[in-house]
């Protein structure tokens, strides 16, 4: 919500938090300068002027950013719908609810094209599940494929669930299918960027030590290799499965390959009434402007929500309620300078940061020496 957010999509996060860090400090120099001048009623010019430097800069250089921010719709719209199924109950255990969990998304999405037929809410070209709203494997489970299947049917459109998918041999994948009315399963994205002590439990033994809850991960989960971008309805649509929102080139590589907008499928149950669901949606909008998308993010347990791209949030659901978020969205294909760049701003600025710890300590030997 501040000032500096138009600096994503000039540098990405790593210049975003750059900025807030630099201004920050610069904010606290002022104050020290400010305490110092008054006790011995000197402010050397350059002190005063890497100051104040370190507070405007930072500030001139977002609102220099600000024609970056755009939410027109340069290829048109797509209306989409996100369901939120809601969990049976919060926490760790929500697991043990499997069945009930895929109901309530299917139930859901049948109100909705319920609500669509009669003429309460606009037909969606597709609809998004979240991420585990079927931990029942579609491909081994038939009673969870036919759930599935009547729901698309219902809504006849694309459907996108978030599936725990068990390979007969190997590690479990946490995938999203994409679900056709007429074909049924028709393409996955598997999760790249997995969750340790999550989805899987590095160093098991030793953790165990200190929690028998290690073995709730009975089997660990692999990473996918492709990045997520699936044709739904004739719009390129990006995956990003919950924990990857966090990492910049799981999100970069879906616009990269030509997604239109991005979608978040998302999983917080686990993490109850906390801030996890909030942080992971404040990373959401700005991943909208660093990629000038909009982000829609079906959570099972909320908070649900459909982001523009320039972060506003248009619709967003009640955490642990049913609903559905139906809304015409922007697409677009431009690129912005962060997107192009990649991680090159990220290396830049660690690389001046060498420089300065560098020349930091070269002038502290120098003083040494010289005393």
């Amino acid at each position: 919500d501040s000032v500096f957010l138009p600096l994503a999509a000039l540098g990405g996060t790593p210049l975003l938090s750059f900025a807030v860090v630099l201004c920050g400090f610069g904010l606290f120099e002022a104050v020290r300068r400010f305490r110092i001048r008054r006790a011995t009623n000197e402010l050397p010019r350059l002190a005063a002027a890497a100051t104040a430097a370190a507070v405007l800069v930072p500030v001139a250089a977002a609102l220099a950013s600000l024609p970056l921010v755009d939410d027109s719709a340069e290829d048109g719209t797509a209306t989409v719908a996100a369901i939120q199924g809601n969990v049976p109950r919060l926490g760790l255990d929500f697991n043990s609810q499997r069945r009930a969990v895929l109901d309530n998304h299917a139930k859901r999405t049948e109100q909705l094209a319920r609500d669509v037929k009669a003429g309460k809410v606009p037909q969606p070209d597709f609809v998004l599940w979240p991420e585990n709203s079927s931990d029942l494997d579609p491909y081994r489970n038939a009673d969870a494929r036919i759930v599935i299947d009547d729901a698309a049917k219902a809504i006849g459109v694309p459907t996108v669930v978030g599936a725990v998918v068990e390979p007969d041999t190997g590690d479990l994948r946490n995938t999203l299918i994409q679900w056709d009315p007429d074909k049924g399963p028709v393409a996955t994205y598997d999760k790249r960027h997995i969750q340790p002590f999550g989805e899987y439990m590095p160093m098991r033994s030793f953790v165990r030590i200190f929690s028998s809850d290690v073995d709730r991960v009975q089997r660990d989960f692999g990473p996918g290799k492709k990045v997520g971008v699936f044709d739904l309805a004739g719009t390129d649509v990006g995956l990003v499965t919950c924990y990857e929102a966090a990492f910049d080139d799981a999100v970069r590589d879906t616009v990269e390959h030509g997604a239109q907008l991005i979608a978040v499928p998302s999983n917080n149950a686990t993490f109850g009434r906390s801030e996890m669901t909030y942080q992971q949606l404040a990373m959401s909008r700005v991943r909208a402007v660093e990629h000038s998308r909009a982000v829609v993010v079906p959570v099972t347990s909320g908070v649900s929500a459909v982001i523009r791209p320039d972060g506003t949030i248009v619709q967003k659901t009640r955490m642990f309620t049913p609903d559905a978020l139906v809304d015409e969205v922007p697409l677009r294909s431009s690129l912005t300078p962060a997107t192009r760049m990649g991680p090159l701003p990220e290396g830049v600025l660690s690389l001046l940061a060498v420089v300065g710890i560098g020349w930091v300590a070269t002038r502290a030997v120098r003083a040494r020496r010289t005393r």
